[in-house]
């Protein structure tokens, strides 16, 4: 892929894209990774936390007041134009692809061109956290789709289900592919890695509660909230799908990911107080999955 880190390094079972961002870890095709193990549940997730074949889904989290909170007010009213409306994701698509192909043209005859952007090499990625309208129109399109397990662990399975039955082959693609997100922490050992990822439970809270994501906080910030019920039922799903512990622990859980939704890649996702520990991680399951 554009962009990648040492493409053509044997890695566990492919190969490891890695930046101080974000991992992308691509896994081959085989006859094991062929198809997502079934969801007993079935479209439209649980309200029951349950594991799959190993791999945890938590119980759905509802977004509803998050966005209808006043600050998701605040951001629709500066975003949003009077009387606009919103095109379709089809259409928004399509006016994409037009653009990166060059030129877009109206029924007039006049000209737009994306500078920079038309002509270059992009591969146009669809995420969805659902079965929904973006994951239809990623495999309609023939589109690759990456599937949201790190913000909504429990519509994970039904995304990937929903692409892979609405997917048409492509010019850019002859069959599905698949990238599975998931956010992860690595250190030299269980115990060390859990203490880096304290903050994050406090940091998600500062999203799920409306008032938008606070400066990542340190251990001792962290230790020093005082947590009520609430609190813990906004980050419960968050903090059941944390990726945390020595590299092994962490490659294993992502190998279940990986084999529980058929995933082609993952998308790994690190945050520590401290970015050199950041670093670390992914360095850390870098060369734990190449092993």
């Amino acid at each position: 892929m554009p962009g990648s880190l040492a493409p053509d390094t044997p890695a566990r079972p492919g190969s490891a894209a890695l930046d101080t961002a974000a991992a992308r870890v691509a896994v081959p095709e085989s006859p094991a990774s062929a198809a997502p193990v079934a969801d007993p549940v079935g479209p439209g997730g649980s309200s029951e936390a349950r594991v799959v074949d190993g791999l945890v889904i938590p119980k759905h989290f509802d977004f509803t007041p998050l966005a209808t909170s006043t600050r998701a007010a605040l951001f629709g009213k500066l975003l949003t134009q009077p009387h606009a409306e919103p095109l379709d994701l089809d259409q928004v698509v399509d006016d994409l692809q037009t653009l990166i192909a060059g030129p877009f043209v109206d029924e007039f005859g006049n000209e737009a061109h994306a500078v920079p952007g038309e002509g270059s090499d992009l591969e146009l990625w669809i995420l969805g956290s659902s079965g929904g309208e973006s994951a239809r129109v990623a495999g309609a399109r023939g589109l690759p789709f990456a599937a949201n397990y790190h913000v909504a662990p429990a519509k994970v399975l039904e995304a990937v289900e929903a692409y892979r039955a609405a997917f048409r082959p492509s010019k850019t693609l002859s069959a599905p592919h698949v990238m599975v997100s998931a956010d992860v922490v690595v250190a030299e050992d269980d115990d060390t890695a859990k203490e880096l990822a304290i903050p994050y439970a406090l940091w998600v809270r500062s999203i799920r509660s409306g008032g938008g994501a606070i400066p990542f906080p340190s251990v001792e910030e962290s230790l020093a909230h005082q947590w009520t019920d609430e609190d813990r039922d906004l980050v419960a799903d968050r903090l059941d799908t944390h990726f945390v512990g020595s590299p092994q622990t962490v490659a294993e859980r992502l190998e279940t990911l990986r084999r529980v939704t058929a995933a082609d890649e993952l998308l790994v996702t690190t945050i520590t107080h401290d970015h050199a520990d950041r670093v670390r991680s992914f360095e850390l399951l870098a060369k734990e999955w190449i092993a």
